[in-house]
């Protein structure tokens, strides 16, 4: 790699030239200044993020430690001994959060959020565009509607399941939009009378909406409008007409679509879902992201033989009820989400030659990229409240919080904005976080906007967390586990106790089966009762489906009765998932298959292909959408398993095997894939595998970063030198 010296710092050439040629220009910052700043925040930062990581390390050692010693030992002696060592703190005296200028999309509307691997140009862009999705669209094309009785999907449009996606519409429709007499199944027209919605049924009748400032505009005539605007809970829907479109000629209103406001924020993830290892890396997830900030971000790709390009969607225009023009934002508001506190990347060495942390490089490069649309140097403008939206990850209790307030608050002055312009998402995936909750949103209460769960993580290092304290529960059985029940209500709980309601976002975790739409239907319900006014979906089309339930429940209603529940969690939160029955052999055998399948299926195209996420067959053939976060809590339980002897080293290594030859055929069709059932010594990624497993227990909270950079960059330098 080549490298520019720069004051103390040596930076690789290609993130140099990126940033003084496409970052920098238009944000009045002087190349030289902004250099100087950048090396004396790292030079002053990297100890204390070294301290932090030197803390984790201390505290992990000591409660294997003591787990050791202490076989027989009570839960009051283990919670003695964790506020002994400082793992478990006080609560804070109660308080409120004092963050300002927070958008409406994430202070006070509720809805859907999609996370998305920035890297990919084309996956960005249809989740910004995601902010309305075709509700027609999202049922035809999945399995909410059921095949049943002639109505299956095909190359050619199926009339009778046209029929059935409208019927679901319109009693949606009906549920979320009542008329004062009649269904909108009986609608023949759809308009404007003296500024309110005028419903003529087929019998003759007319209707008004039962609540009639639900309508909140239209477009075109207001006696044959093309659209119609309704608002529930915060959400709109778009009612179009089009009597002479393939679908609104059938329809008795002349309706050809539903549009439903869906994914009302985006996570443009650097982290998790994207595979970023070296310099080439980091530039095309900083490219895209300038051109996400910039507006002009586009993608091509061939579609039913046709070159389709993409770009991000305008705002969209209204007439209000009154007669006023006025628009609505045609883009989810985007977050990014940066790597957490514990990588260093080689992209830049500081002035000992050291890589500096990922972290701190991701804080600075895209609050530098996202200044372009503060300043409206850009297309679009993606926060109208003038703030840079930064989900943090993977931070272990208070400190680690304040040291991400004192990064931000450094990045500001680099920058040149005001403070608290970058706000944070704090994400509640480390056991010492879950457990200090409230002191970690004190210690960022001027700039947090957001709280999230996250199972897979958070079970992840409450496995290695108590690694020495005895074998884990199956993962099925976690699932069901009081320790996690009382973190998910914990997390709303502590958010609503610190004033979040009305200011920012209480987030759940991701479905991860995008082909069981039907399924998210019945079940993901459950996180809007639950009083989260967010949560994760892995595509557009599971956004509109999601946004479904928010006009079903209306979130503030849950909030407040939630607030009066004065329960408390901790205790139940430190309860460990330990097994103490003795394990059959075809359940432990049944539980490696499982995680060894979903460790190389996830691993082999991280490793060979730099792929971060994807849709990844499970053991049983049903496709989910996997990040390390799956990885970190598959590898981490058979760590866990081989540590207490439930299976042992031979076991493990031959399911390794028996399964890789199980990826190797669900990947047959690819044509970029490596095997690895051809020589598993040689195979990068069935190494990375072994590697994350055997040596799971010494990885830093049992993370898999470390050894999937190590096995990718090998991967890359391997492949660099065999081409021709």
């Amino acid at each position: 790699m080549k490298y520019v010296k720069v004051n103390g710092l040596q930076v690789a050439k290609e993130l140099y030239d990126f940033v003084n040629e496409e970052a920098l220009p238009g944000t009045g910052l002087v190349k030289e200044g902004f250099w100087r700043g950048f090396e004396k925040l790292v030079t002053d930062l990297s100890h204390m993020n070294k301290v932090l990581l030197k803390q984790r390390e201390e505290l992990q050692a000591a409660i294997h430690a003591w787990h050791k010693e202490n076989k027989n030992n009570t839960f009051e002696e283990y919670k003695s001994f964790l506020e002994e060592i400082g793992y478990l703190l006080p609560e804070p005296e109660d308080f409120d959060i004092e963050v300002e200028g927070v958008d409406d999309e994430v202070a006070i509307q509720a809805g859907p959020q999609l996370v998305v691997p920035v890297n990919n140009a084309r996956y960005a862009i249809n989740a910004a565009n995601a902010r309305w999705v075709s509700l027609y669209d999202a049922l035809y094309g999945t399995d909410a509607i059921s095949e049943e009785n002639g109505a299956q999907k095909g190359r050619e449009y199926n009339p009778d399941r046209g029929d059935k996606v409208v019927q679901f519409a319109r009693r949606f429709l009906d549920e979320s939009f009542p008329l004062s007499n009649g269904s909108h199944s009986d609608a023949v027209l759809y308009a404007i009378r003296d500024g309110e919605l005028s419903v003529s049924l087929k019998e003759g009748s007319k209707a008004s909406l039962r609540r009639v400032e639900q309508f909140a505009g239209y477009g075109g005539n207001p006696d044959a409008p093309s659209c119609v605007l309704l608002k529930n809970n915060g959400l709109h829907v778009e009612l179009q007409m089009d009597r002479d479109d393939f679908i609104g000629r059938r329809d008795l209103a002349g309706v050809k679509d539903m549009l439903v406001e869906a994914a009302l924020s985006v996570i443009m993830d650097c982290e998790d879902s994207v595979a970023a290892v070296d310099a080439e890396d980091k530039v095309e997830v900083y490219r895209n992201w300038l051109g996400l900030m910039r507006g002009n971000l586009s993608a091509s790709f061939v579609k039913n033989g046709k070159e389709v390009e993409r770009r991000l969607n305008p705002d969209r225009i209204y007439i209000s009820p009154d007669g006023q023009q006025f628009s609505l934002p045609g883009r989810s508001l985007m977050f990014v989400r940066n790597v957490g506190h514990l990588m260093t990347i080689d992209a830049v060495l500081d002035t000992y030659g050291h890589e500096i942390h990922e972290g701190i490089l991701d804080g600075v490069l895209t609050s530098l990229i996202a200044k372009h649309s503060l300043d409206g140097n850009a297309l679009y403008r993606n926060s109208h409240k003038g703030s840079v939206y930064i989900v943090k990850p993977k931070m272990h209790g208070p400190d680690e919080a304040a040291f991400a307030n004192r990064l931000f608050g450094r990045i500001e002055d680099l920058l040149q904005l005001e403070r608290n312009t970058l706000k944070i998402g704090l994400m509640d995936e480390e056991r010492r976080t879950s457990i200090n909750l409230r002191a970690c949103i004190k210690e960022v209460k001027e700039r947090v906007v957001f709280i999230n769960t996250g199972f897979l993580d958070r079970t992840g290092d409450e496995i290695h967390t108590s690694m020495e304290a005895g074998p884990m529960l199956p993962k099925e059985e976690m699932k069901k586990a009081q320790w996690l029940k009382a973190y998910e209500a914990s997390n709303v709980a502590a958010g609503l106790a610190s004033g979040f309601d009305g200011r920012a976002q209480i987030g759940k975790g991701m479905w991860a089966m995008p082909d069981r739409m039907k399924d998210m239907l019945d079940q993901k319900i459950s996180h809007v009762k639950a009083g989260a006014s967010t949560a994760w979906v892995p595509s557009p089309t599971a956004a509109a489906l999601h946004a479904l339930h928010y006009h079903q429940v209306d979130v503030r209603t849950i909030q407040k009765e939630i607030k009066k529940d004065t329960h408390v969690y901790r205790d139940f939160i430190l309860q460990i998932p330990v097994e103490q029955r003795e394990f059959d052999l075809e359940l432990i055998q049944r539980e490696l298959d499982n995680n060894a399948q979903g460790i190389l299926g996830y691993v082999v195209r991280w490793v060979e292909q730099g792929i971060g996420c994807s849709k990844v067959p499970d053991i049983h053939h049903v496709g989910l959408m996997e990040d390390r976060a799956t990885l970190r809590i598959s590898s981490q339980h058979m760590a866990n398993w081989l540590r207490h002897g439930i299976c042992s080293d031979e076991q493990v290594l031959e399911t390794m095997k028996k399964m890789a030859k199980v990826v190797d055929e669900q990947n047959a069709s690819d044509p970029f894939y490596r095997r690895m059932s051809d020589d598993y010594d040689q195979s990068l990624a069935f190494q990375a595998a072994l590697d994350l497993v055997f040596k799971g227990h010494e990885q830093p909270n049992g993370y898999t970063e470390p050894i999937l950079h190590k096995r990718r960059l090998e991967a890359k330098q391997r492949y660099a030198a065999i081409k021709p």
